[in-house]
């Protein structure tokens, strides 16, 4: 049986759908109650990972785990190996754990810390472990969605700073592999889309989905970081306009990791936008 944390976001979805496509047994772990958007014959559990205690019951016959920590939860070590431990002596031999590849490209930044730490403590956890580093989630541009849907524009910073962002199903499809697999134990993996694509680009192909032309407004540092510190912690912030604005050229670079791992190139943003454009119309 392989457990799903965090199975109801962009990445856990898609993840729960691809496992129990090839007859995997899963049990979906979220914060919030019920599952009915779930396959069939998957199991749902509500847990909450500051209590890794809530977790043992799903643990039960688990072989495998896919771990995804809210941001909140990687401020202290002693969820994060607690949980691992709960987990070890539950019976599960392997955890895939999803990063960040600014955990790597951004060694010194405060924003990234945490997640330098929660790979430190899967490593050290005694399970076979498996890092997914992925770049910025093409799912991102779902915060335009609103200003789309009325007003047909978008309104991001750095216009023209392109970045091979990942799509969320593609980063789904690598996790169900490495669960399912052999050979990946040991191994960190750097998730990126075939190409960069600025906002403005993004905004775009957007347009060119609906079938109707999408303003782009550049923002100036300053107004995209008070948007961002209204649902995001100032360290947050200051990190990823750094990335957004002032892209190392590892950053910039294309993985072939996704390709590596799947047997086919990653997905391209125009993809992501065809398959998610009802959320812009």
């Amino acid at each position: 049986m392989i457990v799903v944390t965090g199975a109801t976001g962009n990445v856990g979805r898609p993840l729960v759908e691809a496992l129990a496509a090839v007859g995997e047994q899963v049990t979906a772990v979220s914060r919030r109650p019920g599952g009915t958007e779930l396959p069939e014959g998957v199991r749902h559990h509500q847990a909450d990972l500051a209590d890794p205690g809530s977790l043992r019951p799903a643990l039960d016959g688990a072989d495998a785990l896919f771990l995804l920590f809210a941001g909140e939860l990687l401020t202290g070590e002693r969820p994060v190996r607690e949980l691992l431990e709960t987990a070890g002596s539950a019976g599960v031999r392997r955890v895939v754990v999803l990063s960040s590849q600014a955990a790597e490209t951004r060694p010194q930044a405060i924003s990234h810390a945490p997640l330098r730490a929660l790979e430190e403590a899967v490593r050290a956890s005694g399970l076979d472990w498996t890092v997914l580093r992925p770049g910025g989630f093409g799912s991102n541009a779902f915060a335009w969605a609103e200003s789309v849907r009325t007003r047909r524009t978008v309104a991001a910073p750095f216009g023209d700073v392109g970045l091979p962002v990942v799509d969320p199903a593609d980063i789904a499809e690598v996790a169900a592999a490495t669960l399912r697999g052999r050979g990946h134990a040991g191994r960190t993996y750097e998730l990126t889309g075939p190409a960069p694509v600025s906002p403005r680009q993004q905004a775009q192909t957007i347009g060119d989905a609906l079938g109707e032309p999408v303003r782009f407004t550049e923002l100036s540092r300053e107004q995209a970081r008070a948007e961002m510190l209204r649902f995001m912690p100032e360290p947050v912030a200051d990190g990823t306009l750094d990335i957004l604005g002032e892209p190392t050229a590892a950053e910039q670079r294309v993985s072939p990791d996704v390709e590596r791992v799947l047997g086919r190139p990653p997905r391209a943003f125009a993809d992501w936008a065809m398959r998610n454009i009802a959320a812009f119309r």
